[in-house]
């Protein structure tokens, strides 16, 4: 198929700033390379990293179109994919440029969307679902009866991450901004709620455990949150810091690790989690089964157009998502 002589709509970064930075453009739609398939795209996920790219925070050369995830229908195929096949619903984290209406990503990177199973929600949970599942079940295996803590626990991620924590058997302790954010990390799995806005969470963290403080806390916050989270773990505890929502934390001693308790600090990224199609189905498998057996609610916060791709980064931006927040794309 050659799509060349067609146009499609895609967001575009012309130059870091604000939402008003993204900008709706018309340009050809690519061709599938070597290995790879195009992917006409219904859903694209919309996600903080896009918002560290816009802004500068993460650098990429400009000008550029944001966005990786996203779900749809295989339309063409390059040489060399046997993977992958025109009429095929699929999902991926590894889509090349998704604020657009095609995309074209790796074939061994795209994963099927169970029959009964929506487009919207396949391209919602990707990203989010992935980092949660990688966190729980790898970078720190939580067992059953072991304490953990989750920030943002009504997030997009910290949403998810509740909910496979406590599958897993642990309690979970979210911290959260309001009530109604306090009641959906409640719904989600969190044995307690701290509102971190009105009580010091370290110290609700110590009497919720006894004083021992928790084997791992899970924090996409980042500077405003890293001291108190290093405060809130038991010694030979792990930090994960998968993100950096209140902006980048500054350099740190790490003899600090040692005079706390001889603390671990992890900084992962999804891409070294999901290095093998075959670490990739498992990952998904896990958790496409568990969303059609009803054991897993993905909640879409809310639904935009390309053209309101800045509206997205705004409400996203302003924390009071509860869920995902989606593109559709046609």
């Amino acid at each position: 198929m050659s799509a060349n002589d067609q146009t499609m709509r895609v967001v575009r970064v012309n130059a870091c700033g604000g939402p008003e930075a993204l900008v709706r453009e018309v340009e050809a739609i690519p061709e599938p390379g070597e290995g790879e398939a195009l992917v006409r795209l219904e859903t694209v996920g919309v996600n903080f990293i896009e918002i560290y790219q816009r802004t500068g925070q993460y650098k990429r050369p400009l000008p550029f179109v944001p966005g990786t995830e996203g779900a749809g229908t295989v339309v063409a195929v390059g040489p060399g994919v046997g993977t992958a096949k025109v009429g095929e619903r699929v999902a991926s984290v590894r889509l090349r440029g998704s604020y657009a209406e095609y995309a074209v990503a790796p074939a061994e990177h795209l994963v099927s969307v169970p029959e009964g199973m929506s487009t919207e929600i396949a391209g919602a949970l990707m990203l989010q679902g992935l980092t949660a599942h990688y966190l729980v079940t790898s970078t720190y295996p939580l067992e059953p009866g072991q304490w953990c803590l989750v920030h943002a626990g009504a997030g997009g991620v910290g949403r998810l991450l509740c909910q496979l924590a406590a599958m897993r058997g642990a309690r979970v302790i979210a911290t959260v901004s309001t009530e109604e954010k306090a009641r959906v990390a409640g719904e989600a799995g969190a044995e307690a709620v701290i509102r971190y806005d009105q009580t010091n969470f370290v110290e609700e963290v110590r009497t919720l455990t006894g004083g021992a403080g928790v084997p791992v806390v899970y924090d996409s916050v980042g500077r405003v949150t890293l001291e108190g989270s290093l405060d809130a773990l038991a010694p030979r505890g792990m930090l994960v810091l998968f993100g950096q929502s209140s902006g980048a934390v500054p350099p740190l001693d790490l003899q600090v690790l040692n005079r706390k308790g001889s603390l671990f600090l992890t900084r992962p990224s999804l891409v070294h989690y999901t290095a093998t199609p075959d670490e990739l189905a498992w990952r998904t498998g896990e958790l496409f089964g568990w969303v059609m057996a009803n054991r897993l609610d993905v909640h879409i916060h809310a639904r935009y157009s390309l053209d309101e791709a800045a509206d997205a980064h705004r409400a996203l931006e302003g924390r009071g998502t509860v869920g995902k927040v989606v593109l559709a794309a046609r």
